[in-house]
């Protein structure tokens, strides 16, 4: 998986919906010459929902979510001892910078360094699996095989780094034990503090878009909760391939999350629209949201159009109606008086800091 430029929600998307997987990501973001933007960046997640945050420019941890303060009832310091952490993180974050940039031949410009990890927890299996990857200007750097307990280096300018890494068994057992013990522990908790939030189920509302009658059928499910979903679209019940475009899960502003997927029309005969229709399907939940292929249920641009344009007409009338009925009284009071002038007044949970690349 590539490491993308700044901070960005993963999708999981899970065509198998009965799935139980929870997840617990930390993505920290050092920057060098990007303006109004702070030099190290870290949030946590839990679910996909972002629970603390800290930047180069507060200077310390913040919950994000209302649950996280039952974190001290386990760790009375979680707070101090986590603020520290991402201190160290920060001053790391630089150093690492200032490294690299020799190495890739670089001196001025903008320069991301970043890196993701944690751990996932399958409630029902109670599999666990770890992760911690580096990426340097949006592209992987170095990671961690939980397997060898071994770095990977895919570029050549981290090599160097690897055999650092390699060479260090020490902080190599420290890594595997936080990410197959502490980890995953205190994912537990999390879930177990926003469980109300975390454990709850909120159904889509599937809508069928199109901007013009040649363009693709966009299937669009928002609204929904926990981001583990899937939506497909299906020809006579079997799930389609080819000819489909699938969007990623992406969040609300409220906490939910929306997904697409496009179906090409150029393969479709009319005849045929009837055997095909969109699927959305929400972990934990056994009846799927079936919506057929239906042109009468599409919402086009063209509707829109013709909706500014009736929009447009009605006020055009009533503006003359106001300026006809104005101006009549107008004429009646200025053969009395002459006009008065108008006036018109006026808006981490615990972390050993990785060593330096």
């Amino acid at each position: 998986m590539k490491i993308l430029v700044f901070l960005a929600l993963l999708g999981i998307g899970l065509h198998d919906a009965a799935a139980v997987t929870h997840s617990l990501k930390y993505f920290y973001t050092g920057s060098s010459g990007v303006l109004n933007f702070p030099e190290f960046v870290a949030v946590g997640m839990v679910d996909e929902v972002e629970v603390i945050h800290y930047d180069s420019n507060i200077k310390r941890i913040k919950p994000k979510q209302d649950w996280m303060s039952r974190a001290t009832e386990d760790d009375p310091q979680y707070w101090e001892w986590n603020t520290g952490n991402f201190m160290g993180s920060e001053h790391n974050f630089k150093a690492s910078i200032d490294t690299l940039k020799p190495r890739f031949n670089q001196t001025g410009g903008v320069h991301i360094f970043q890196t993701m990890y944690g751990c996932e927890w399958d409630d029902e299996t109670k599999e666990v699996n770890g992760f911690y990857q580096d990426g340097y200007d949006g592209e992987d750097f170095i990671s961690f095989d939980l397997k060898t307990e071994t770095w990977i280096a895919p570029k050549q300018q981290a090599v160097i780094t690897k055999h650092k890494w390699d060479d260090n068994k020490a902080w190599i057992a420290g890594q595997k034990n936080y990410l197959t013990q502490t980890c995953p522990e205190w994912l537990k908790k999390y879930v177990d503090y926003g469980r109300s939030v975390l454990l709850r189920t909120d159904l889509p509302s599937v809508s069928l878009l199109q901007k013009t009658p040649s363009s693709p059928v966009s299937c669009l499910a928002t609204g929904f909760y926990p981001h583990r979903a899937s939506l497909v679209w299906r020809k006579d019940g079997e799930e389609l391939h080819e000819e489909v475009d699938h969007g990623e899960i992406l969040p609300n502003h409220d906490g939910t999350f929306q997904m697409s997927v496009d179906l090409k029309l150029s393969s479709v005969s009319p005849e045929d629209w009837t055997r095909y229709d969109c699927v959305f399907q929400l972990s934990g939940v056994k009846e799927d949201i079936v919506t057929k292929l239906d042109k009468a249920v599409i919402r086009t641009n063209e509707e829109k159009l013709n909706l500014i344009a009736i929009i447009v007409a009605a006020v055009a009338v009533l503006s003359l109606v106001i300026a006809g009925i104005g101006f009549f009284i107008f004429k009646k009071k200025s053969g009395k008086r002459p006009p008065s002038p108008v006036v018109n007044p006026e808006v981490m949970q615990q972390l050993n800091p990785q060593p330096q690349a």
